[in-house]
């Protein structure tokens, strides 16, 4: 379940426009605000159990509306593909609705009813069977009002009957839709771009809602098709092999039963599926909110980036976690230090000068004897997954680097090592587990004494994953020491590489893969484009 900041809240009397607008709205979490429609003359007029269906037959009359009508109902989906919309006279969607509500009462009076009478009485009247009254019709999002569109306001009469919701104060509406049904039926599990208040006239739904976030578990459609805003996962068959992730949506859904009066906010983004019983009747409206009301068109590119940066960001940690490292932090465009392109400028520069670094080698760790034991088995334990890696892509006749030679590793005795799964990324993980200022001790050690090593290290057997951690390991370091000592140690570092234009590309370039990766996924999770197929 997610954290207790975004649990649904329950209100039991209605807060004041204010507090609706300042502590529930900014919020952007779901919740059920009790009482909302009693005041409503809708509540008692619309009631079937009190003649309502009367009422509505006389009041719209012979106005025609769109209903929803689908092969696979109970369950209606969103998409153009899997429903129909149909023109049909309201008076006749409700004659439907009293022949099924006759013969469920007709039902109910039969089981208490002796056999034989039970059988009298069905020949005396005239309705269909149970079976007969069709369910695949459903009325769904007919417009009462339309602020885009005043044409299409189907059931626009039925205005009077209702009144603003006092929590919505002056809020500009975009739409008012009445939502109806004759017999139980399911929407599909979807968002809307407005914020929602779906409001119970009469009967019960019951709906569950998934915060944003939990779109990699619903595999929301592509956003280029009609149906964007809606979960590919079949609600009433969903394919786990297809859509593995979707098995554990309902560790991130919430659920919420609404009896007839009571009224659900839904913000804008958040995924939800209603179940409504038989005969249930509820009105909803749609406004615009702040952020989405205020937002300049001259933005959106803006605001797209930095959320997928943000999106970007969260991936690449949760990648991290699947190696085994914790809790990670993110600390994008940085590489290797707190300024990354003072860091890099200042590297090129020197290297366009034509300075050496290797005679301006950090003392500490010169030597092997100085290192601490820790850092020691560190050592090892890299020298040894590097000529490993190195050597499983040469022959048999140059297995090893002597790790005294200076002589340049060349690209033609080095494969460049790729980890696909990052489960198994051996030299990531050693990185990840030592101390920033060990690890330090441990590449300086290798630059004096093994530089073929370290210049194998980062341009042969450094995955993508690894020069993302890496990179984070360089921003620790750079937290904890001075400006002087940061210079001193990254030119020492670079000294080892005879190219160190190469070197520094080479990390550029593995964490630009990794980072390329957590791009798509985030557009395969949340936006449902797979860069892949």
């Amino acid at each position: 379940m997610e954290d207790e900041c975004i649990q649904i809240r329950r209100y039991e009397e209605l807060p004041m426009a204010n507090d609706f607008e300042s502590l529930i709205e900014p919020k952007n979490v779901p919740a059920v605000l009790c009482g909302c429609t009693k005041t409503w003359k809708a509540f008692s007029l619309w009631n079937p159990r009190n003649g309502g269906l009367d009422y509505l037959q006389a009041r719209v009359g012979s106005s025609v509306v769109e209903a929803m009508v689908s092969s696979s109902a109970p369950v209606f989906y969103g998409d153009l593909g899997s429903h129909q919309r149909v023109p049909l006279p309201f008076s006749t969607f409700i004659d439907l609705c009293k022949k099924r509500m006759h013969l469920q009462t007709q039902h109910q009076q039969n089981l208490d009813e002796d056999h034989s009478v039970v059988s009298q009485t069905n020949h005396e009247h005239d309705y269909l069977s149970l079976e007969d009254v069709p369910e695949q019709i459903y009325l769904a999002q007919v417009p009462i009002m339309n602020s885009d569109r005043q044409e299409r306001a189907q059931l626009g009469i039925l205005r009077e009957d209702i009144q603003m919701p006092p929590i919505l104060g002056a809020k500009e509406l975009s739409c008012i839709n009445l939502w109806m049904n004759n017999a139980q039926a399911r929407s599909s599990t979807h968002y809307d771009p407005h914020h929602n208040l779906l409001c119970i006239v009469s009967g019960r739904k019951q709906v569950v809602l998934w915060p944003p976030s939990a779109s990699p578990s619903l595999y929301p459609m592509p956003i280029y098709g009609e149906a964007s805003n809606h979960s590919s996962v079949a609600l009433e068959n969903p394919d786990y092999s297809f859509y593995p992730r979707a098995e554990c949506s309902m560790e991130f859904g919430q659920k919420v039963e609404l009896e007839a009066g009571d009224a659900l906010f839904i913000p804008e983004g958040w995924f939800h599926q209603v179940d409504s019983d038989d005969l249930t009747i509820a009105i909803n409206f749609w406004w615009r909110s702040n952020i989405m009301s205020s937002m300049l068109e001259h933005m959106d590119g803006y605001y797209l980036r930095r959320i997928l940066r943000r999106l970007i960001d969260k991936e690449m940690d949760q990648q991290l976690l699947k190696l085994g490292m914790g809790k990670t932090r993110t600390c994008a465009d940085k590489l290797p230090n707190n300024e990354q392109t003072n860091h890099a400028d200042e590297i090129y520069s020197h290297m366009l000068k034509g300075m050496d670094f290797k005679d301006k080698r950090h003392k500490e760790g010169n030597t092997l004897l100085e290192l601490e034991p820790a850092a020691v088995q560190v050592l090892h334990k890299l020298v040894s997954l590097v000529h490993n890696s190195v050597s499983a892509g040469q022959d048999q006749q140059s297995l090893s680097i002597s790790i005294n030679d200076n002589e340049p590793v060349s690209n033609d005795k080095c494969e460049n090592i790729v980890i696909a799964d990052l489960k198994d990324d051996p030299v990531a993980k050693s990185l990840w587990d030592v101390e920033p200022q060990t690890l330090q001790y441990v590449f300086l050690a290798m630059a004096n004494n093994f530089p073929r090593t370290l210049e194998a290290l980062v341009l042969h057997v450094l995955s993508p994953v690894g020069a993302e951690v890496l990179t984070r390991k360089f921003d620790e370091m750079d937290e904890q020491a001075l400006e002087g000592d940061r210079n001193k140690f990254y030119e020492v570092f670079y000294s080892a590489f005879d190219d160190q234009s190469a070197a520094m590309n080479s990390i550029l370039k593995g964490k630009e893969l990794f980072t390329q990766q957590a791009f798509k996924n985030v557009l395969d999770k949340f936006v449902g484009v797979n860069l892949e197929s």
